[in-house]
């Protein structure tokens, strides 16, 4: 498929989506770049594994700075932003996988946590 129709469909999709599916493709977008940033590793492409990394952790940057400090549970996620963001550094600085795993495992809780609040309040994510 040509990649300008592809390109495209992205953009409008980023441009259409609600507040709940942009988060959504937020949680999404970090465990593709931590995805690619582990492969990276493994094949000792380290400049793609930093590039895609530091990706994921503008990610976790950015949903921290858009808690909504109204809801008394914001403090509990920006304690679990912190620790996937110190944790993605770290796991870049020493390009270590198992470190990189741990901070994916909490990017997956919490974007199936958002699945299940997205359910519950009847917003089908596209």
């Amino acid at each position: 498929m040509d990649t300008n129709v592809i390109n495209a469909y992205q953009r409008n999709a980023i441009l259409t989506a609600t507040p709940p599916e942009l988060t959504l493709m937020l949680y999404e977008g970090a465990i593709k770049f931590c995805n690619i940033g582990i492969l990276a590793i493994e094949k000792n492409d380290y400049e793609k594994a930093n590039t895609n990394i530091k990706k994921a952790q503008a990610i976790i940057t950015e949903l921290r700075v858009t808690l909504d400090r109204k809801y008394p549970v914001w403090e509990d996620f920006e304690r679990v932003y912190d620790y996937i963001y110190r944790r993605l550094v770290e796991g870049n600085i020493h390009k270590d996988i198992e470190i990189i795993e741990d901070a994916l495992k909490y990017i997956r809780e919490m974007r199936d946590t958002w699945k299940e609040v997205m359910r519950q309040n009847k917003v089908a994510p596209k």
